[in-house]
């Protein structure tokens, strides 16, 4: 336990300031004993930004304002994976494991546990910084892939009801970087705190290959056609690994400490979805035909819809690369390798992050009527 840790240190962006208690949970027992000691405050009272409690995982997707936070922050730093065969008649797939990981692992150590295994299904989510128990919480994805397709449950406290729970997967409700986890989370105060997640993969006999690579980039990338049949498009878990870091990296977004776009929270907006404009939905007159677009299902009311690319409307705002760091006295900038990571150059404040953030958003709003919504925790500060 500490009073003088700051979110600097605890965070991929290396930005906040400290926090008046801080407590490392380095066994679930640990995170337990400070869950209990503060329940969860009245809906008024969270949206106010007045919980006691910051619970902390990797850091990777958090942003604290400079002041820092006036309450307890729980790390959740208990680690671990387990792995046990399905019986047969539990699979709905031959050769299922179902894989147990404590809520402090490091996300990509686990990714990196199961391709060494040969276990299928989170390769395409390898590099992604921060820890196994925030990654419900978004429903992490990326090439393609996401954890909604292989989570089976979770165990959680829940700190209105003061109780241990399992939440299967559809209880979470796993949308577009949403869940319930995160529908009932109000101004970073969370009802439920993820201790562990259960994933089910598969194991395969003979050499162990990939899920289907859905990404067109990542496919080209192995070789693959992006347009053929899906059980043409796999490729070994090793390579898809491999490929997808190599990927990341020239994005800037495996964590280097040597490399300061990897100074961040990652993608800084979510990629927005729209009405499908295509089938007479009204959307914003300057958006361009030539603007990338990608089905996304369809609203309550069953029109077709259609996610954009956050990174693309940027970029044709006219927030390049390295955008901001005018703004900022060079402290912090859209990243130097891609414009949807907002970076700190050295020496930033959580305030130039948010100048630069500001900036793109807004610049997005008046070129196409898009409005661009942050991805990462905001705390103490808002865009």
């Amino acid at each position: 336990m500490s009073t003088a840790k700051i979110f600097a240190e605890h965070t991929t962006a290396r930005v906040g300031g400290p926090a008046a208690e801080w407590v490392t949970a380095d066994t679930e027992a640990q995170a337990l004993e400070v869950l209990q000691a503060h329940p969860l405050p009245q809906e008024t009272a969270r949206a106010a930004g007045q919980d006691s409690l910051l619970v902390l995982g990797g850091g990777s997707n958090l942003l604290v304002a400079d002041a820092g936070f006036s309450g307890t922050v729980l790390q959740l730093a208990f680690t671990g994976i387990t792995a046990e065969p399905v019986s047969p008649a539990a699979a709905t797939t031959a050769d299922a494991i179902d894989v147990t990981v404590a809520a402090g692992h490091s996300w990509d150590a686990v990714v990196a546990w199961t391709v060494e295994r040969g276990l299928t299904g989170l390769e395409a989510l390898s590099g992604i910084p921060g820890a196994a128990g925030a990654v419900p919480v978004q429903n992490v994805g990326a090439y393609g892939a996401e954890v909604a397709q292989t989570i089976l449950d979770i165990r959680v406290w829940d700190r209105a009801a003061a109780d241990l729970l399992v939440l299967s997967s559809e209880d979470l409700a796993f949308g577009y970087r949403d869940s319930a986890l995160k529908r009932t989370t109000i101004a970073g105060s969370p009802r439920y705190v993820v201790l562990s997640v259960r994933f089910r993969l598969t194991h395969q006999a003979g050499p162990a290959l990939s899920a289907p690579v859905r990404y067109a980039e990542l496919a080209r990338s192995l070789g693959l056609d992006p347009a053929a049949e899906e059980h043409s498009r796999r490729a070994p878990l090793t390579e898809v690994r491999q490929k997808v870091l190599a990927l990341r990296a020239g994005k800037g977004m495996v964590l280097d400490r040597a490399d300061q776009d990897t100074w961040s929270t990652g993608s800084f907006f979510t990629n927005p979805i729209i009405p499908d404009p295509g089938q007479g939905a009204a959307s914003s007159p300057s958006l361009p035909e030539s603007a990338p677009r990608f089905p996304a299902g369809k609203d309550p009311q069953g029109r077709a819809l259609v996610k954009l690319s956050a990174a693309w409307l940027i970029e044709n705002a006219g927030c390049g690369k390295g955008f901001g760091a005018e703004l900022t006295a060079g402290r912090a900038s859209l990243s130097t390798k891609h414009t949807l990571a907002v970076t700190n150059r050295g020496g930033a404040s959580t305030e130039d992050l948010l100048t630069v953030a500001r900036a793109a958003r807004d610049k997005v709003r008046e070129r196409f009527g898009i409005i661009l919504h942050p991805e990462p925790v905001l705390i103490g500060c808002s865009l």
